[in-house]
């Protein structure tokens, strides 16, 4: 008997299913790689087949959530197929406890759930996306950043209590550390046994560097109260840290709260120690600008 709940689940299930085909169909025609636009094909039939399941448990028809599709193609477009199909899969509606109660009314479901069992173990192993590749390069370069400037930042605002002096010399500081870096994942890349390139591997780093030292140093050359200027700093650290956090997390499967926390405590313990550092300075050397 499909209790009015059940039944509800199953809808719920049904349009998530259509949704989700319209998204792999959409996906399959953008996508260049013909081996991954046939997977996506071929699971797109999967989902669609799915949905005529439970069309025939429910006797209903469903319209696809077009907000969705937009939100996943979009996605998928521009931070990667990777991301946006693994955030996709992250979002399952329906839950493993409402596949069980639905077994009890069609030995079929258990086929469905073999079925997503598979979609998700394929699409782990169906992408190779350049971006993934160099995604250690671009931590390197964002980790470096973050803690290197944001901690030379505290130091010069109390040291130096100069906006504008401030911005420059935290943009001259970020360039160098920023070549540097580049150049050590350079050489470093050329003597590891890796596909990577490593001129690419030093563009990633070098790019997000500079980058991340920009958006750092925005609010000195803005503002004129160095504490506000600080404060927004830090703000825009640990928004830098979320979504590439966040991003990481999602692709390449790891623990979002824990990378997080790692990566803000050690950022913000190094700003603090060297905002004592620049205010110690001050005091010893008699600095006045």
């Amino acid at each position: 008997m499909l209790t009015q709940d059940l039944k509800e689940k199953v809808l719920k299930a049904q349009r998530n299913e259509f949704t989700e085909h319209i998204i792999y169909k959409k996906l399959a025609s953008v996508v260049k790689d013909q081996a991954q636009s046939a997977i996506l094909e071929r699971i797109s039939g999967e989902e669609l087949r799915h949905y005529e399941f439970f069309k025939t448990i429910t006797n209903q028809d469903c319209l696809p959530d077009r907000l969705k599709i937009s939100i996943y193609v979009f996605v998928s477009r521009v931070f990667g197929l990777n991301f946006g199909l693994k955030l996709m899969e992250n979002g399952e509606d329906l839950a493993q406890g409402a596949y069980d109660k639905l077994e009890e009314i069609s030995p079929q479901i258990d086929s469905i759930i073999k079925d997503e069992e598979k979609h998700e173990s394929e699409l782990i192993d169906l992408i190779n996306e350049e971006r993934l590749k160099y995604v250690s390069s671009i931590v390197l370069g964002l980790n470096d950043a973050l803690v290197e400037l944001t901690g030379a930042l505290a130091g010069f605002t109390l040291a130096l209590q100069n906006t504008k002096l401030i911005a420059i010399i935290g943009l001259i500081t970020g360039i160098a550390a920023s070549m540097s870096m580049a150049a050590s994942e350079y050489l470093s890349t050329k003597h590891e046994e890796t596909d990577k390139t490593p001129l690419k591997a030093c563009i990633y780093t070098g790019i997000t560097y500079v980058g991340t030292v920009l958006f750092l140093i925005l609010p000195y050359l803005f503002f004129k109260n160095i504490f506000v200027c600080l404060s927004i700093t830090v703000t825009n650290a640990l928004l830098l840290i979320l979504i590439f956090t966040f991003y990481t997390s999602v692709a390449k499967g790891l623990s979002f709260k824990k990378r997080f926390l790692e990566m803000a405590g050690i950022s913000l313990g190094i700003a603090v120690i060297n905002f004592f550092i620049g205010f110690a300075i001050r005091k010893i050397f008699g600095v006045e600008v």
